[in-house]
């Protein structure tokens, strides 16, 4: 993360569906790596319990990062939102809503 800020990175959003991550700086330019794989298809409900548990897991090293995508869209999770200022992720649903917020261990 730190690596990251360094380059002027003030937070970035990924999205599930695709791999796609938006890296923005704090004037709001971003750069995008674009589209990583097919398509996932997102839950229209959350199940915020069950993706708890699943995140869980996965910081624990239990899954890797294609199963904790695929956990995302089992449970509803569009997306994450990585704020390296306030080092904070934000998990949203496909309405855009913020479901959980966590604080990043620096």
């Amino acid at each position: 993360m730190q690596q990251i800020k360094k380059l002027g990175v003030s937070n970035y959003t990924t999205f599930v569906a695709d791999g796609n991550t938006k890296y923005f700086d704090v004037e709001n330019n971003f750069a995008e790596t674009g589209k990583k794989y097919d398509a996932l298809e997102i839950a229209e409900n959350v199940n915020i319990e069950n993706f708890k548990t699943r995140l869980k897991l996965h910081q624990q090293g239990g899954t890797d990062y294609p199963t904790f995508c695929k956990d995302c869209t089992e449970n509803g999770v569009e997306g994450w939102k990585m704020d390296l200022n306030k080092m904070t992720c934000t998990y949203f649903d496909k309405n855009k809503n913020d479901i959980l917020e966590e604080i990043v261990p620096s």
